[in-house]
């Protein structure tokens, strides 16, 4: 009887295990996608990223750096201050209304071949909003001015 007992704890010991196992490698195929690091375009120019790995750039769109191409691509600059890199926007939408030259601005995309292809812009939603992370990267590099209110 207590060999049937233990036997049993046993089991459900390990269907515990891979129970948690399961569960861990979907938390981890869940995340995949889903965590997208920022770096600055000091960062970048400092440290190249992998050509497939998915990331956001953040910073200043650059006075004077945007060319319009065919349908809604355009290509334009990204700045912190101390780095500049080249993006081109290879998504499907138009560029945001507020999306301008001297604006803050996050792209998510991939840096290759010294240019970042960005398919997604986020830009920001009002006249004095500018995301925190890119707030945080122009402070360090010393070129953040406050938004006249």
């Amino acid at each position: 009887m207590k060999s049937l007992k233990k036997q049993r704890r046993i089991q459900v010991v390990a269907a515990a295990a891979v129970a948690m196992v399961i569960a861990v490698a979907l938390i981890g195929y869940g995340f995949n996608d889903g965590i997208n690091l920022y770096r600055s375009p000091t960062q970048v120019s400092e440290v190249a990223p992998e050509p497939e790995e998915f990331f956001q750039l953040g910073g200043l769109v650059k006075e004077g750096s945007m060319t319009m191409g065919e349908g809604v691509a355009f290509d334009f600059v990204i700045t912190d201050g101390v780095a500049e890199i080249p993006v081109s926007y290879v998504g499907n939408d138009p560029k945001p209304d507020l999306f301008s030259e001297g604006q803050g601005t996050i792209a998510k995309g991939w840096y290759r071949e010294g240019r970042f292809e960005a398919r997604e812009l986020l830009a920001k939603h009002d006249e004095t909003y500018m995301p925190k992370e890119v707030v945080d990267t122009l402070k360090a590099s010393g070129v953040y001015q406050e938004p006249d209110s």
